[in-house]
């Protein structure tokens, strides 16, 4: 990746010699380039800025340097590629990790670290509409800085160690804050005791399932004692931004519809037809509407996705969930999971156990609800040919 920086401080963008961005540098993975604005004015007091036109406080930069300077950068790709523009503001879109990804995705990167007031609007057009690039303006956050060298320190290093090979051990960006909407688990190393303070006994268990359910459970009450603006966020219901809504009696002709679409394949995988959700009426699904808290989301105008919850008439105390169900054709897009994570959620305080049940063959579900955290029971499920498996929350 290639990425030129312009800035009239072109040494605040030493920090990025050094640590992991500075080994891609000296490793070629990254090729950043600085340029300093006041290279190309040309007067002999390297004026960037002049006062606003219509009055007002500050001053604006200048539009003549900063197009000689854009001139310059795209002049680098010998006309074979252009660079995408990014330029820091607090007027611009939100920069977030998807956008980071976004970003990482590009063989050419360019920023543009205005100051004052900002930079002439014409600077944009000439970028956009004369030179053929890409604009982006982006925000950090929601206040102002100085000017835009600190956000691209920070763009820069949260875009570049997304570069295949700039950060050793490329799983460990999966489970970072924000790679799926949630804030990372707590972490802890040696010694086990410290202060006072022991390490959580699951992390010394060496029970992998159960680590990896503690964590899931962790991130969820982490993302909403800090962070609980991102709890819809997470729980995103496909590109659509689908939300999952109370079911009403009147839907009960669609579950039906879904239920048999979505359990035909489990009918096939574990060699029978007698499952509930392939033989119930049209009357049983209205009392299961009845009976269970049920959610639907929508897409198009049509029913695509559901699941159900409530206590456990079973085991005392437990949440059990069901009938998570997504259309045949939006399966793999993460509505299930989100789905899952919204009944979750909605156990009530004091819950100490998620509760479902599966076909025992059906390995595919097995699959999701083990990534999910949960794990399997010893022994036949409550039904006949299921198992049953269990999440245990703190």
């Amino acid at each position: 990746m290639r990425l030129d920086v312009v800035t009239i401080f072109p040494e605040y963008l030493a920090p990025l010699r050094l640590s992991l961005i500075g080994r891609a540098r000296r490793a070629g993975l990254v090729d950043l380039h600085t340029h300093d604005l006041r290279d190309f004015t040309h007067d002999r007091h390297r004026t960037v800025d002049d006062t606003p036109y219509g009055g007002g406080a500050g001053m604006v930069m200048r539009p003549e340097p900063w197009g000689e300077a854009l001139d310059h950068v795209v002049a680098q790709g010998a006309g074979t590629s252009r660079p995408r523009l990014v330029v820091p503001g607090p007027g611009g879109a939100p920069f977030t990790q998807a956008m980071a990804r976004e970003l990482a995705a590009e063989p050419w990167l360019a920023f543009a670290c205005g100051r004052y007031e900002g930079i002439d609007e014409r600077v944009y057009e000439h970028a956009a509409d004369d030179l053929d690039l890409a604009v982006s303006v982006v925000s950090l956050g929601d206040y102002v800085l100085n000017g835009g060298e600190v956000a691209v320190l920070a763009m820069v290093e949260a875009v570049a160690r997304l570069v295949p090979g700039v950060v050793g051990n490329a799983e460990s960006l999966v489970e970072e804050s924000h790679e799926d909407g949630l804030l990372e688990y707590p972490v802890y190393t040696r010694p086990p005791s410290w202060l006072g303070r022991d390490v959580p006994d699951v992390l010394l268990s060496g029970d992998h399932g159960a680590i990896a359910a503690w964590r899931h459970t962790q991130r969820l009450l982490r993302t909403a004692a800090r962070r609980p603006d991102l709890l819809h966020a997470s729980a995103a219901l496909g590109p659509e931004g689908m939300v999952a809504e109370p079911a009403v009696p009147g839907d009960a002709g669609e579950l039906l519809t879904l239920q048999r679409a979505c359990w035909l394949s489990e009918a096939v995988a574990n060699d029978r037809l007698d499952i509930p959700p392939l033989t119930e009426s049209l009357e049983e699904v209205a009392l299961g509407i009845r009976d269970w808290q049920t959610w639907v989301v929508r897409s198009g105008g049509r029913l695509v996705g559901s699941v159900r919850a409530r206590r456990s008439g079973v085991e005392p105390g437990a949440w059990e969930i069901g009938r998570l169900m997504v259309a045949p054709d939006l399966q793999g897009r993460g509505i299930g999971r989100a789905l899952l994570t919204h009944a979750e959620r909605a156990a009530p305080p004091g819950t100490a156990l998620l509760w479902l049940n599966t076909g025992v063959a059906s390995e595919r579900n097995l699959r999701r609800y083990r990534r999910a955290g949960y794990r399997v029971r010893p022994g036949e499920g409550r039904l006949s040919g299921t198992v049953d498996l269990v999440k245990r929350l703190s």
